[in-house]
């Protein structure tokens, strides 16, 4: 299931950053495995991806907004 921009935008920077780390290194194993026919759901491969840009736009967005501390 996709998550939602709203949970990475709750997310401190260094824990999203490890998230799109580990989101990357399961991307490359679905498509190793779906290379080799091994992979059931294809389709996990299309959200996961999508998964992956939706948090590396937060992060971006976090790296352009100051952060306001009181």
């Amino acid at each position: 299931m996709p998550t939602k921009p709203v949970e990475y935008r709750e997310m401190a920077a260094d824990s999203l950053e490890a998230k799109i780390k580990e989101m990357e290194a399961q991307f490359f194993n679905n498509q190793m495995q779906a290379g080799m026919g091994k992979l059931e759901n294809t389709a996990g491969l299309r959200h996961l991806r999508r998964d992956i840009a939706r948090a590396r736009t937060v992060l971006s967005e976090k790296a352009r907004t100051p952060s306001t501390s009181v």
